[in-house]
This record gives structure tokens, sequence and C-alpha cells, in this order.
């Protein structure tokens, strides 16, 4: 009888598999098998391009409900202790305080050395990420703390290059003088989005960020003193005491984005326990409940969109400094998405899940650049997975959980 259900089932099995091959198969015939040759006026059949379609289509389909049926069938408890068990074996050995120590100490060695023992490219690429982390961390206190989705991130990240760019073109602000300013205009414009958006909620919400972005963006390409799509360009790096080379300039930059990113890790810890962070997570989980036990939504809310636009208004600075050159370009909603999928992919809420997802982000697209073309289908469909699988990302957050013993008679 067993057989017999067993048997039932993989046909069934077998049955939607084929089904969905041969669908694809009929989406996919005129664009893999049809080759029109416009100069000899022929038409080319390429027929094993279909039988590779089919083929894959159907093991992808096998594997996909296979799945599906391993997740609904092991139970939620059991997959969330068992997804990772790597995961729950490092946090046990991290625990104790001398493997604790001597781990921070390598870390902090290989970070310090990092770009002694490499060249330029490389040092790059990882202050390029290390910003994404900071812009990461800074989105997660808006979405992850706040609740509250949010698609017009880079435009306060736009914001914090073009007060750098600005200042230095006409009145000559050194980087030191232009870091704190960026932060505090990114503060502004979170307010000033905050207040018209204070009633959204969900969709809306998204929708009113979207098109602040957009907003900003166009203000960028057609204003005079931005100079337009032209962008601003001889932007100066920042100096130590002298003028330092491009090599040196770099490193610089390097060890700047690695105090930000220790100083951005150390403000979201406290961020968290903190009497604001408590309100922001309960007007996360119920606003109507937050409100009726006397939190404020409307100052949290500003509060919420202001913290976060002033860390993507110091990567905005960091940002004009590395590339000396800026433009509307660099802030399109495709970066929005992009700091987006680094929270969402590495766990909501999650500080080193965000991490993991800014360098994941970052670092893939460099290192493969071979498959720079199909990069936001890799990351949709890494997205799909991820919101299937384990919704809850890479490295979840752990919420605190108080126990308390009755004492023993």
């Amino acid at each position: 009888m067993k057989n017999t259900r067993r048997a039932a089932y993989l046909l069934r099995q077998f049955k939607s598999s084929f089904l969905t091959s041969c669908w694809f198969m009929l989406l996919m015939f005129p664009i893999a098998v049809l080759k029109i040759d416009t100069r000899e006026a022929a038409i080319e059949s390429r027929w094993i391009h279909l039988l590779w379609i089919a083929a894959g289509s159907f093991v992808l389909s096998w594997l996909w409900r296979f799945l599906l049926a391993k997740r609904d069938s092991g139970g939620g408890a059991e997959v969330k202790t068992s997804a990772f068990p790597l995961q729950s074996s490092l946090q046990k050995l991290t625990k104790k305080p001398t493997v604790k120590f001597l781990s921070m100490a390598l870390l902090a060695l290989l970070v310090f050395a990092f770009p002694l023992t490499v060249g330029l490219y490389q040092v790059s690429i990882l202050t390029s990420a290390m910003m994404f982390v900071i812009l990461g961390l800074g989105l997660n206190i808006v979405i992850g703390y706040g609740g509250l989705l949010h698609l017009g991130y880079a435009a306060f990240y736009a914001v914090g290059a073009y007060n750098y760019g600005l200042l230095y073109l006409n009145w000559g602000v050194p980087f030191w003088g232009a870091l704190p300013l960026g932060a505090l205009s990114g503060m502004i414009f979170g307010l000033l989005i905050g207040f018209p958006v204070l009633r959204l909620r969900g969709d809306y919400l998204a929708i009113a960020t979207l098109a602040f972005g957009e907003i900003v963006r166009l203000l960028l390409e057609n204003l005079a003193f931005t100079k337009g799509p032209e962008g601003i360009a001889q932007i100066s790096r920042p100096g130590f005491f002298v003028q330092l080379s491009l090599q040196g300039a770099t490193n610089y930059l390097y060890y700047i984005a690695v105090i930000l990113v220790l100083i951005t890790i150390f403000v979201m810890r406290r961020l968290e326990d903190s009497r604001i962070g408590r309100a922001l997570e309960a007007m996360r989980d119920d606003e109507i409940a937050a409100q009726a036990m006397g939190i404020d939504l409307t100052k949290n809310k500003l509060i919420t969109f202001a913290l976060g636009a002033v860390w993507a208004g110091l990567v905005g600075v960091i940002l004009a400094a590395k590339t000396t050159y800026i433009n509307p370009g660099s802030f399109t909603l495709t970066e929005s998405v992009m700091i987006l999928v680094a929270v969402v992919l590495g766990g909501t809420g999650s500080i080193p899940g965000v991490i993991l997802g800014a360098f994941l982000v970052t670092l893939i697209p460099e290192y493969f650049r071979a498959l720079s073309d199909y990069r936001m289908l890799m990351f949709g469909v890494a997205l799909v997975v991820m919101s299937i699988f384990r919704p809850q990302g890479i490295i979840p957050r752990k919420r605190k959980r108080y126990i308390v013993h009755e004492p023993s008679p």
C-alpha cells in the first residue's frame, strides 16, 4: 500500500514536471528555435536549443517540487533549527572568550593588512562593499526596525554626493568638512520625505518613496547648478595633512570606510536596545497596538526616515571622494533596489545578515564579470528562492527572550 501511494505520487510529480517543460518549450519556441537571417532572407531552425530547454525545465521543476514537499513535510521548528547546522555550531564556538578574542584580533589584523598586500583594484572593490554595508544598515533602520518599505533610498545617497561635489566646486570645502554636512543634508531630506507620507502604508508608501527617488534624480539632471547630465568632475580626494597619491588616497578611503562601518554597527546595536528601537519595532509589528500603548507614530516615523537617511548622506560623500566624479546616472532606481536586495537577502532586521547581504550583492557581480549581464536575473531568482524557503533571510535576526524561573520552594 505504501509503495502504491509512493508510485502514484511520483507519477503525479512526473506529469506536472512534464507539463511544465512542455509549457516552457511552447513559450520559448519563437525565441530559442527560430533565427531569421535578414541578409539571406532565410529562417534557421535550432532544435537543439529546444531540447536543452525541455530538459532543463523538467529537471528544475522536479527539483522545485521536491524542495517544496520537503519544506512542507519537515515542520517549521525543525526546518529552522536544521537549516544551517554550521551556524549554530559557530555560535556556540564563538561564545568562548578565548576564541572570540583571537578571532577578533585576527580579523582586525586582516582588515588592517589587506590594502598593504593587494592591488588598487581589490582595495577599491572592498571599499565599495563596505559602502554598501553602511547603506544596507541605514536602510535596515527604515525597513527592518520601522517596517516602512522604502524604494527611493538612492535619493539620500545622491544628496550626500552632490552636497560634497557642490561644496567643493563652489567654495572649496574639503572632505572632512563635507562629511558631517552630507549626513545633515541626508537627515533634512529624510524629514522632507517623511512628512508627506506619514499616513501611507505598504504599497502606497513604496510608490511614494519610489516617486521621491525619481524626482530627485530628474531634478539633478535638469537643474543648472548641478550641471545636469554632465555631472560634477574633479572632486578632491581626502588628504592626510598632505596630498596623497592615487594608491594612498584609495587606502585612506578604505580605512575611513572601515571606521564608519564599525561606528554604524555600534550605533545599530545601541539603537536595538534603546527606547527608540523598541518603539520602532512595536510600530513595525502593529501600528494600531503601538499607538494604543502611547507610542507617537508621527515622531517615530520621522525619526526612522531621518536616521536612515543620515548614513546614506555619509556614504554619498565617500562615493564622491572615491570616484571624483558624480552624475545622476549613478543614483537610479537600480541602486535603491540593490540596497533593498542586500537587506532582504541577508535578513531584515539582522545586522550580520545585512552585512553578509551587502557583501554578496557587491562582490559577486565584480568577481563574476562574465555573468554581469544576468545579474538582475540571478538576484531575482535568489529573492524568489529565499522568499519561499527562507523568508527570514540568510542570517535571521534573533529576538531577545526573557525567561523567568520560579523560585524553588
